[in-house]
């Protein structure tokens, strides 16, 4: 039996399969999470960025896919519909895949960050701002080299 998202394809637009379960939020509610892909190198330095915070409470379960080379961050519902950060892409889970903590929500993949009972998912708006903060980090490293 398939369940999950399936991640594959491009790195930075990854393609989603969603399975049949219902997903709950990490901190066990019952609402859905969405899922931010984005590309493994720029994703690290996000997390990084986040944990460095003033309130590191801001990044909640992070995925890996090291088939892709991708990182998948949980968001809150909604998030996908108005997530617009080039470079990466959002997929409403419409209540599907396992439940977290219960398990991985997106086949071939593992936790970066795991989720814990009481955490929230990420705040898209610290997100959004690390992902870019980051994106500008690489781009200044690779111009140096």
């Amino acid at each position: 039996m398939e369940t999950g998202i399936e991640m594959s394809g491009s790195c930075t637009a990854a393609r989603h399969k969603p399975g049949s379960e219902v997903s709950a939020a990490p901190d066990g509610g019952a609402g859905p999470c969405d899922l931010v892909t984005v590309p493994a190198r720029q994703g690290l330095e996000a997390v990084d960025i986040l944990r460095r915070a003033a309130d590191a409470a801001e990044v909640g379960p992070v995925l890996h896919d090291g088939a892709c080379d991708t990182l998948g961050f949980l968001v809150p519902p909604g998030t996908a519909d108005g997530w617009d950060m080039p470079g990466s892409a959002c997929t409403q889970t419409n209540g599907r895949g396992l439940r977290i903590p219960g398990g991985l929500p997106v086949l071939g993949t593992g936790w970066l960050l795991p989720p814990v009972e009481d955490a929230p998912v990420t705040d898209p708006s610290a997100l959004r701002a690390a992902l870019g903060e980051a994106a500008r980090l690489i781009e200044a490293a690779d111009s140096h080299r």
